[in-house]
């Protein structure tokens, strides 16, 4: 479960923006204040099984991983009413074991994205039923034996529902025990998918006028506008990648690192890219949201493709250490939309030109006014496996300097 409670940020920005003259940047949006994330975890359910094979090929077992996840990002309309989007997945896919009894083992990806409302009814003080309906763009991936598909792809629209119980703790969380549902596809040879959950919702508070201006007459740095020029090489390898998409290989371990970026089969040899960042929301001293836009140029590792790519996305930052120097922070970008000017790039199907951006690193603002900053940070395109083709793009570790202003 690799696509954090961030993957839907970029939801809120936009309107973010059109506020920001009249946000002192230490109070949330009127669309923030209104909104919520959700992180859920628990069992998924999808009876693949042979006859979801073409005829001549079967399997006496099967390899499932039940766990899963389910993230989303919701608004408020009304007290009781709420538009959410966000994603469904497993923690692992699928696998038909030993094909046909001669060794082949095949796995079977499935992914949701969904929209939808969700209407709650209170049945007790703090404790409320809800019920919700939307609609899922559903991307399975199927897998071919020698040149020849045995159960082919799948990308399609489909009805979504569920229901849930929900605690609030307090004015920010809320517990939540809920069921998801997808119908059965017979057009698709997709089975239904059913995924029964524990997890919470934290609802963004609206600070009031006096702490406000209380943050932001502190003496915490916090960019407005940063202008940043990157490069980076891929002959110095993709350890730092893998690492962070937990398929670093060490000895005979193949799956060292943290699960929280990703790689991507497409990789870049050379990137350079210009950056813009703006200051939208901070905390009194630890968190800010940025939006930004970027353009980078690479060539591909090995067909030497030249390729060019427009983003814009979210930053979220965190302040990690400061110090009379300097300051040290962490950011994450995700699911930035993004143009990038090839698709299937070097053989491989990477999706088409319409994809994501997203960046992860570590940098310092430094200087007497935090004037200069240094940061290195890993990058990816893809497009979070919405199309069947979704083989993804690797940019390696680039070396960044910045001004801010």
């Amino acid at each position: 479960m690799k696509k954090t409670l961030f993957i839907c940020i970029l939801f809120v920005t936009i309107n973010s923006i059109s506020q920001e003259k009249e946000n002192p940047k230490t109070k949330f949006t009127n669309f923030l204040a209104k909104s919520y994330y959700s992180l859920n975890f628990g069992g998924i359910f999808y009876p693949f099984s042979n006859d979801n094979l073409i005829d001549g090929f079967q399997t006496e077992t099967f390899s499932r991983n039940w766990f899963s996840g389910r993230l989303l990002l919701g608004h408020k309309l009304t007290e009781d009413l709420s538009v959410q989007f966000g994603t469904m997945r497993p923690a692992s896919w699928f696998k038909y074991d030993n094909v046909n009894n001669i060794g082949y083992d095949r796995s079977v990806w499935i992914n949701a994205w969904s929209l939808s409302l969700k209407k709650d009814f209170q049945i007790y003080k703090k404790t409320s039923f809800y019920a919700e309906a939307g609609i899922a763009n559903v991307t399975r991936f199927g897998f071919s034996i020698q040149d020849q598909i045995i159960y082919e792809d799948a990308h399609y629209a489909s009805l979504l529902y569920g229901f849930g119980l929900q605690h609030r703790v307090s004015d920010k969380w809320r517990l939540s025990l809920s069921g998801t549902f997808l119908p059965k596809s017979s057009k698709h040879n997709q089975p239904s998918i059913s995924q029964a959950t524990l997890g919470f919702e934290y609802h963004l508070q609206q600070v009031d006028d006096t702490i406000a201006k209380e943050y932001a007459h502190n003496d915490y740095f916090f960019p407005k506008n940063i202008f940043q020029v990157s490069y980076g090489t891929g002959r110095i390898g993709y350890g730092v990648n893998q690492f962070f998409a937990m398929s670093l290989p060490v000895g005979n371990f193949d799956s060292f690192g943290l699960p929280v970026f990703w790689v991507g089969a497409v990789r870049a040899q050379h990137a350079f890219s210009l950056t813009y960042q703006r200051l939208i929301y901070r905390s009194e001293k630890i968190f800010s949201l940025d939006w930004g836009a970027s353009i980078t140029y690479f060539q591909s590792e090995i067909g030497q493709s030249d390729v060019f790519a427009i983003s814009i996305f979210p930053v979220l930052r965190f302040y990690l250490l400061r110090k009379k120097g300097y300051d040290f922070y962490t950011n994450y970008s995700i699911i930035g939309p993004a143009f990038i000017s090839k698709s299937d790039i070097d053989g491989f199907k990477s999706g088409p030109k319409i994809t994501y951006h997203d960046t992860m690193g570590f940098g310092v603002f430094f200087g007497k006014e935090r004037e200069y900053n240094v940061e290195l940070r890993i990058m990816h395109y893809s497009n979070g496996n919405i199309f069947t083709r979704n083989d993804g793009v690797a940019i390696p570790l680039q070396f960044t300097v910045g001004k801010t202003f």
